[in-house]
């Protein structure tokens, strides 16, 4: 089956390679590659597999002999052995984390395998994530582990779904190979499987990539590896825009610093587009650092990502985040500092004062204009589009954050709210929309303080009497955070069920009245009334997705792999890979059987049927306990 897989490496064609044997962990200066083995891991078995991510390689369907397809497929994409043509390496970047240089960083758990060319001639660069060490594994193993390795392949299938640029993950192959993590950092380290992820994209390249030229830094002191190597800028900017950018090269083939600007321009556009779309799913990316940012404007690294359940502009998918740099609300702002480091990386071949130009002229404008457009199909505002609709969306988040709504499904219930509705329906509705708002006692868990009372009043009077002491163990920020779940805590004390309902129905009144009006808007620019709400609902479910990738529904899949069981790991990528429809096999179970013995029957399905419609409802208290780090 595998056979079909055809090879043409351009990229070690074009970039240099360090063909070292030299093993372990080193500085590799002079190269954009080195060469590297996949290490073979005992008893590798397929975990899952995304057959339309595979069908970009030339791989169908195997309709014959499905398993000898999957016996064929854990050998190879475990890294036990490589396929003829393909040529292992791991990519040399360096990167800024969390704001500061971090110096040589490159894939130090991922390896390239070669590029794939699919049946139409396209491009995939497909990579082994896990495969062992490389010369960039630091201190590390160069292994990933079964939890991390579910939720990156699920994920990266999810993502492209839901529409969103992104690489694709094919395979899943785990082992009885064992390495030793500490999960939380907190000293109980234990066994896990080794396990990896076939992933593919056009290139993985990234901003960090262009980051080896770095002279050293003045906070960090830390440099790239090839500081003063211009001319492998020089190849790496030609090899990117003439084989991801083919219309700049053609465009602009005679004036480079033209051309470098256009690619510069085109990305900037991208990566605002990119987070535009993040923003809209309530994805949180968790670690994007600029070694983690995509040069062709996808999204690359799953790692302590998260979709938000309860909306919250400030939540922190990160566990390890603990300023909260990559808060939801920041990331806009995170990825355009990002386009900046990246712009500092391309001179001397594009002067900063042409691509800082750039990206103040274009980024903000192109991530508000995409931004609005989205949410206006997330609405149904198909018509016309008006100014005020900007403050249309923000008040439906200002409501969403107070009411504590769960960002998912409240858009998903927006699309059955239409304009003549009656009152007995709308209070039915309202009655339904408020179901997905927080209850008292998940917004306790929520808002539950973190720190002692003794030390928030030891940071308190620290900040007072030691300012320069305080800024070294605490922020001003998380403090004043926490004062807040102090007081908001305090205050839900006091709160029934019954008035936490009747104030949120009032706010959620309040907004739909608005919205109501502006669909009203809509419909009076319109000759048919009825073909409009047609279009308008098509719209908003093709927009507003029903299924996403919630850290419980990961769990439950992970728990169960973790013992042996593949099966709930398949099932939620099939749901994923249709996120805006009911599932095949989700339907309510009719109660009215009348034959006999058909009770039991139904009560097995009910339970089957609760389970998976829990996919789509807001998640269980337990899930607050999740920490991804």
């Amino acid at each position: 089956w595998l056979g079909a897989l055809r090879f043409d490496n351009l990229a070690l064609r074009s970039l240099p390679v360090d063909d070292s044997e030299e093993g372990g962990p080193r500085t590799v200066p002079g190269a954009c590659f080195a060469r590297v083995r996949p290490s073979p891991l005992q008893n590798p078995r397929l975990v899952a597999m995304s057959l339309p991510a595979l069908a970009l390689l030339g791989l169908e369907a195997p309709a014959a002999d499905p398993a000898a397809a999957e016996a064929e497929l854990a050998p190879v994409f475990s890294g036990n052995r490589v396929p003829a043509g393909a040529e292992p390496a791991a990519h040399c970047y360096c990167g800024h984390q969390f704001g500061s240089f971090a110096g040589q960083l490159g894939d130090g758990a991922a390896m390239y395998l070669g590029e794939v060319l699919g049946p139409g001639g396209e491009r995939w660069e497909i990579q082994l994530k896990g495969a062992g060490v490389t010369p960039f594994s630091r201190q590390a193993d160069g292994r990933k582990v079964l939890r991390s390795s579910i939720r990156e392949f699920l994920c990266s299938e999810a993502m492209f779904h839901l529409g969103i640029p992104t690489t694709r993950a094919g395979t899943c192959v785990t082992s009885d190979s064992k390495v030793v993590r500490d999960v939380f950092y907190d000293g109980n380290p234990k066994n896990e499987r080794c396990t990896v992820v076939l992933r593919i994209a056009s290139t993985f390249i990234r901003f960090g990539s262009f980051e080896i030229f770095k002279p050293p830094d003045e906070y960090t002191g830390r440099k790239g590896p090839s500081v003063d190597r211009n001319d492998i800028r020089i190849q790496m900017l030609d090899y990117v825009i003439s084989t991801f950018y083919p219309e700049i090269q053609e465009a602009y083939s005679d004036n480079t610093i033209q051309r470098n600007a256009a690619f510069f321009k085109e990305i900037t556009k991208r990566t605002a587009r990119l987070v535009a779309e993040w923003q809209c799913v309530g994805f949180c990316h968790g670690v994007l650092n600029t070694d983690n940012m995509s040069i062709v404007g996808l999204t690359i690294d799953y790692g302590p990502f998260g979709f938000m359940d309860r909306y919250d502009p400030e939540h922190i998918c990160n566990g390890s985040d603990n300023t909260g740099r990559y808060a939801y609300n920041k990331q806009p702002e995170i990825c355009k500092w990002n386009l900046g480091k990246l712009a500092e990386a391309l001179v001397p071949e594009l002067p900063l004062e042409i691509s800082q130009l750039i990206l103040e002229e274009e980024y903000d404008a192109e991530f508000e204009k995409h931004y609005l457009q989205k949410m206006r199909k997330k609405l149904g505002l198909i018509q016309l589009e008006l100014d005020e609709d900007s403050k249309l969306v923000s008040e439906l988040l200002e409501t969403m954050h107070v009411t504590a709504g769960d960002f998912t499904n409240i858009f998903y219930l927006l699309s059955s709210f239409s304009v003549d509705i009656d009152p007995s329906k709308f209070e039915d509705f309202l009655e339904e929309l408020t179901s997905q708002c927080a209850s008292v006692e998940e917004l306790k868990v929520a808002f539950k303080p973190q720190m002692d009372p003794r030390q928030l009043s030891m940071m308190l009077m620290l900040a007072q009497s030691n300012p320069q002491l305080f800024a070294l163990i605490g922020t001003k920020a998380n403090i004043n955070k926490e004062l807040e779940r102090v007081e908001q805590f305090s205050k839900l004390q006091q709160l029934t069920a019954d008035d936490l309902l009747s104030r949120n129905k009032r706010h959620w009144k309040e907004w739909l009245e608005k919205y109501r009006v502006r669909l009203q808007k809509e419909t009076e620019s319109v000759g048919n009334a009825d073909a409009w709400n047609t279009d308008r609902v098509k719209v908003m479910h093709s927009n507003n997705p029903k299924y996403i990738l919630r850290n419980y529904i990961a769990q439950n899949a992970i728990e169960a792999a973790e013992n042996g069981d593949f099966s709930e790991v398949r099932n939620v990528l099939k749901l994923l890979e249709h996120p805006f429809q009911e599932a095949e096999g989700f339907q309510e179970v009719k109660e009215d059987a009348e034959e006999e013995g058909a009770t039991a029957t139904a009560a097995v399905c009910a339970e089957e049927t609760r389970s998976r419609q829990s996919y789509c409802s807001k998640p269980p208290l337990w899930a607050s306990e999740l920490c991804v780090t």
